[in-house]
C-alpha cells in the first residue's frame, strides 16, 4: 500500500467508532507465523462467547472471524509486517475488513478490539519522517511550532507575566528591576521547559533535523544564550536568528518563508516555490501552466508536466487516480491540504490540480 492509499484510508477509519469494544484493530510484524496469529484469533473468539449483550458479542465475533478469514488466504507475513481493521460501524450497519502491507516496517506485535480502530502506528508512514522545531520568544510571549512536510503545526502558544519597566529612583527602583530580571527569568525557564517536552522525544526518534528560532525583539537572543533548553535542543537550533513581527501561526510561517534558503529541500517550500512559479506563468500568460483534469492527463501523457499540485481530496476519485497516472509518468506531484496559504485556491480556482509544464504545448 503507498503512503497516499494509506492517508485516505486512515481517513476513512478515523470515522469508525462503536458504543461497545467491537473493533479489532491487528498489527503483525514480519517473521510471525500465520498459524500463531489464527491461533490466538480463535481463543479470542472462544473468551468472545462470554459477552452478555448479545449485539456486541455478535459483532466481536463477526471481526475475529472476519480476521482469521482474511488471515488464512495468506502463507507468511510479508517482508513490511501485516496490519488488520475488522469490525462493524454501528451507525451505519457496515461491515469492513482491511488488510494490508503498511509502506513501512510494522515494529510491534499489538491486538485489541475497542471502541475504535487503533491508527497510531501508522501516522508517521504518511507524514514526511523529518520535521524542523519553531521558536517564536519574546520577553512576555512564545509560540511552539513544527513544520513536517508542507505543515506547519502550532504546539503551543502562551503568554507570560512579565512587568514593564517602572522609574521610581533609588532603593525602589532597583528591586523592582530585579523583580522584572526575575519575572523575565521564570518566563524563559517556562518556555524552554515547554520547548524540551516537545522536542526532545523528535530527536530521540531522530526526526528533528533543526530548529529555527525567532522573535521581534531581544528575548531571542537571551534565550539563545541561556541555559533554558536541553543541550540536545540548543545543538539544533539553527543560524540566524529571525527578526519577527508576529507570534502564533502567522509568525510561525514569517519565519519559515524567511528561512527559505535553510529549508530549501523541505516539502513547504518547495509547494510554495512552485506557486509562486506557476502564479508568475499566469500572470504572463505564457501558457507554461496546465490546469483542467482531463487536459493535464493528455499533457502527463506527453511527458509535459514538470510538477503538479493537487488538493488533497480523498473522497473525490478523479484526483485520486490523477495522481497515480502522474507519479506513473514521473511527475512530481505535490498533495496539499488546508495547511497550505493557497490550497483552496488551488481546490476551488482550478478543480483541485494545477501544474507545471516542462515546455509550451500547441
Amino acid at each position: 500500500m503507498s503512503r497516499q492509499e494509506l492517508k485516505v484510508l486512515l481517513r476513512e477509519l478515523k470515522k469508525w467508532s462503536a458504543p461497545a469494544t467491537v473493533l479489532l484493530s491487528l498489527y503483525v510484524p514480519e517473521g510471525r507465523p500465520v498459524a500463531d496469529v489464527v491461533n490466538l484469533l480463535r481463543e479470542e473468539a472462544s473468551i468472545s462467547q462470554n459477552i452478555k449483550l448479545k449485539r456486541t458479542r455478535d459483532a466481536v465475533e463477526s471481526a475475529i472471524t472476519g480476521a482469521i478469514d482474511r488471515l488464512t488466504q495468506i502463507t507468511k507475513i510479508p517482508q513490511n509486517g501485516l496490519v488488520m481493521f475488522c469490525g462493524e460501524n454501528f451507525d451505519t450497519n457496515e461491515y469492513k475488513c482491511y488488510m494490508f502491507s503498511p509502506p513501512e516496517k510494522v515494529l510491534v506485535f499489538f491486538y485489541r478490539t475497542d471502541k475504535f480502530f487503533h491508527t497510531e502506528f501508522l501516522e508517521d508512514m504518511v507524514e514526511d519522517s523529518d520535521a524542523f522545531g519553531l521558536i517564536i520568544v519574546e520577553r512576555d510571549q512564545a509560540t511552539i511550532g513544527l513544520l513536517r512536510g508542507s505543515r506547519i503545526e502550532v504546539l503551543e502558544e502562551f503568554e507570560g507575566y512579565v512587568p514593564g519597566k517602572h522609574m521610581m529612583g533609588g532603593q525602589s527602583q532597583r528591586r523592582i528591576d530585579r523583580l522584572i530580571e526575575e519575572a523575565y527569568d521564570h518566563f524563559l525557564k517556562e518556555v524552554g521547559e515547554k520547548v524540551n517536552a516537545y522536542f526532545v522525544p523528535i530527536i530521540e526518534d531522530k526526526k528533528l533535523r533543526g530548529i529555527l528560532l525567532g522573535g521581534p525583539g531581544y528575548a531571542k537572543e537571551d534565550f539563545y544564550k541561556g541555559d533554558y533548553v536541553d543541550y540536545r535542543v540548543k545543538k539544533l537550533i539553527l543560524q540566524p536568528l529571525y527578526d519577527l513581527a508576529d507570534q502564533g501561526e502567522v509568525g510561525l510561517r514569517d519565519m519559515v518563508i524567511k528561512a527559505s534558503d535553510i529549508l530549501k529541500e523541505q516539502k513547504y517550500i518547495k509547494v510554495n516555490n512552485l506557486m509562486d512559479e506557476i502564479k508568475y506563468h499566469l500572470a504572463k500568460d505564457d501558457g507554461m501552466v496546465i490546469y483542467g483534469i482531463n487536459e493535464i492527463k493528455k499533457a502527463i501523457e506527453m511527458g509535459a508536466v514538470d510538477s503538479l499540485i493537487v488538493y488533497d481530496d480523498p473522497n473525490n476519485q478523479e484526483l485520486q487516480n490523477l495522481i497515480q497516472k502522474a507519479e506513473s509518468f514521473g511527475t512530481t506531484v505535490y498533495i496539499v491540504g488546508s495547511e497550505l496559504p493557497d490550497a483552496e485556491w488551488v481546490g476551488k480556482t482550478f478543480g483541485g490540480a494545477v501544474g507545471k509544464l516542462r515546455f509550451k504545448l500547441n
